[in-house]
């Protein structure tokens, strides 16, 4: 299974650039939330579609970005570690780049330790 990212500089922190996961289509995913900059309006809207759909990565992605954008590196933390508890997902970056949903994790990861070891 295949799932895309829109191309946004935002949510999902990949190595390539930080970019909000979608699945199929833009609704559920907080993307449109995300790229206005409504951090609040984004979470609602990802903690509502994770009720329904509690697995789906690009929803966990993005809502991990979510907490680590808004100071919440605990929580964001738990979300990456969730999304490499399952199956890595090929997830489209765009339409030529592609990325595994446990890289995107992992450079997550690296990107909240780099804000731990800053803060200490």
């Amino acid at each position: 299974m295949r799932i895309a990212l829109l191309g946004l500089a935002l949510a999902a922190p990949l190595a390539l650039g930080a970019l909000p996961a979608q699945a199929q289509s833009n609704e559920g995913t907080g993307s449109a939330a995300i790229a206005r900059g409504d951090l609040a309006a984004a979470e609602r809207e990802l903690t509502a579609e994770l009720r329904i759909h509690p697995g789906r990565p690009e929803l966990l992605l993005n809502l991990a970005a979510v907490y680590s954008r808004t100071g919440r590196e605990a929580q964001a933390r738990s979300l990456y570690l969730r999304v490499l508890s399952q199956d890595d997902v090929l997830m489209d970056l765009s339409a030529d780049r592609t990325a595994g949903s446990h890289a995107i994790a992992q450079t997550g990861l690296q990107r909240l330790e780099g804000v731990y070891t800053a803060s200490k």
